[in-house]
């Protein structure tokens, strides 16, 4: 379990072939290994890794091609967000991210509106029901508060707020038109939908 508040950014610095998937090494220095252990979790751009070595201030993880199918940014070298999994009694200052990549979202617009920027980002379609007004979001891993949400026929479109700080502290800045995010859902917004399925409401 994570909050969506990023620790560090690493560097994908190699990407080796496996038969069914990749294996990433990533350099980690601003992460902090020493409290890391294989076996532990470590979010890459918002997707739940496990940590398969570790040597100074880099680790490895798999990536599964089931992995790179649904998500953006793990099949090559480049910047990450990475946060290590909360612990038991850890504040929460972001919300509630379990590292499950929901879908793959594609940026529409990144401007700057005053001190601030403004991030519209295409949902798929399908994840639309679950993205509401004030309601929290992931994108690359970083928790995220929509101001707006419009539902169109090709998805949803939602925007978001970024201060300088968070920009200053994650890979977002980096994003332009066309970029992919990977998106993950408020985990509330998946038990009530699952809820109202029991129930027999609307699926």
């Amino acid at each position: 379990m994570f909050s969506g508040i990023v620790q560090a950014v690493g560097v994908i610095e190699k990407v080796e072939p496996l038969e069914q998937g990749v294996r990433l090494t990533i350099e980690a220095a601003g992460l902090g290994l020493a409290d890391v252990g294989i076996g532990d979790s470590i979010a890459v751009n918002g997707a739940c890794m496990t940590a398969t070595s570790i040597s100074g201030d880099r680790f490895t993880v798999d990536v599964s091609r089931e992995s790179l199918d649904v998500t953006a940014g793990l099949g090559a070298p480049g910047k990450v967000n990475l946060e290590k999994a909360m612990a038991l009694g850890d504040r929460i200052d972001g919300h509630l991210v379990t590292g499950h990549v929901d879908g793959v979202g594609e940026v529409v617009a990144f401007e700057q509106a005053g001190e601030s920027w403004r991030l519209a980002v295409r949902a798929p379609k399908d994840l639309g029901r679950f993205i509401a007004r004030k309601g929290s979001i992931t994108v690359d891993g970083v928790s995220l508060t929509v101001n707006r949400v419009e539902d169109g026929a090709a998805g949803a479109t939602f925007e978001v707020n970024l201060i300088p700080h968070t920009l200053e502290v994650t890979t977002l800045s980096r994003l332009k038109a066309g970029a992919k995010v990977n998106l993950e859902i408020d985990l509330l917004a998946r038990y009530v939908q699952r809820l109202l399925e029991s129930r027999g409401g609307p699926g």
